[in-house]
């Protein structure tokens, strides 16, 4: 999952991405009402941590932005400003939570995956598809009583591409989700072909076949019910 985290005081936006990270989460870091417009327009996230006081600009204008580009991103506004007026203002605006500084760490993690889980995948913490079954909190991918043995990039390729089922995910698309900024210093997308293959391979040991069809020229979609 792939987070932009909108925090203008470093030391904090650092822990959060040391702590996130080890949770397998991606992060990407803006520290100006700027750099945050900049990334909102070039790239997409599955959740954005947002503080309302940057340099430049109100935190409530990004949310905005990016609530027009890509209404699906789940925000969590982070800020100092505890009053009733900010977080009213940011939950009509689309704001999907509000966490109050000082936060502790762990609550945030827990707060992240409660809000991607809602979006995504109801509010179950297992998620089916097919005969495919998916323990959101173990991380743990099983077919039947078969463990499958993912990596964790191939499990992050297989959450992609379910969320995105009901549409063609483009190559250039599953590359930015995969490796974010990186993406764009990439001459090819060599690395999602062979992550893909693999992954269609460890489903066809399982007996799953035609779960990822592919559209030459485009790119993936998932291709299992449920």
């Amino acid at each position: 999952m792939k987070i932009l985290i909108v925090e203008d005081q470093r030391e904090l936006s650092d822990s959060i991405v040391s702590f996130l990270s080890k949770e397998d989460y991606f992060c990407e870091q803006a520290f100006t009402f700027s750099e945050a417009l900049i990334k909102v327009d070039v790239y997409e996230y599955d959740c954005m941590l947002l503080d309302l006081m940057l340099p430049g600009g109100t935190g409530l204008d990004v949310l905005r932005k990016i609530k027009e580009r890509s209404p699906q991103t789940g925000v969590i506004i982070i800020s100092a400003k505890d009053s009733v007026e900010d977080k009213v203002a940011g939950l009509k605006i689309g704001a999907d939570d509000y966490l109050a500084k000082p936060f502790n760490l762990p609550e945030l993690s827990m707060r992240i995956f409660a809000l991607l889980r809602r979006r995504d995948f109801t509010n179950s913490n297992i998620l089916r598809s097919g005969p495919l079954e998916i323990d959101l909190l173990g991380k743990e991918v099983t077919v039947g009583e078969k463990k499958l043995d993912l990596t964790k990039t191939e499990y992050e390729l297989l959450l992609f591409l379910i969320e995105n089922r009901k549409r063609v995910v483009s190559k250039s698309a599953l590359a930015e989700h995969l490796s974010g900024d990186m993406a764009d210093m990439m001459d090819d997308f060599n690395f999602v072909y062979a992550h893909i293959k693999n992954l269609k391979a460890k489903f066809a040991n399982a007996g799953i076949t035609d779960c990822i069809k592919t559209y030459y020229g485009t790119g993936y979609k998932w291709g299992l019910e449920g």
